[in-house]
């Protein structure tokens, strides 16, 4: 699971065996968990985050979007 970036308290990262899956970054923190697709950027799924809390997530996931994209074609090589 490489960590494509570490933003305040939340690990981002990709899961190896998504390849087949559009585009898309997990985000972490403690023992909470979400998955956000990068195009367009929406909320895949959410283990724990409160809504205020996954509004952050959003925006940095937003203000990163091209970057993560670039990661993952990158590292999924398509």
């Amino acid at each position: 699971m490489p960590t494509i970036a570490r933003i305040g308290p939340y690990r981002i990262y990709f899961v190896s065996h998504d390849v087949g899956e559009p585009p898309h970054v997990h985000v972490d923190r403690d023992d909470q968990s979400a998955k956000f697709w990068l195009q367009p950027v929406s909320l895949a799924r959410n283990l724990g985050f409160a809504a205020k809390e996954l509004r952050t997530i959003e925006r940095i996931v937003r203000e990163h979007q091209q970057e993560f994209s670039r990661a993952w074609h990158e590292y999924f090589g398509n």
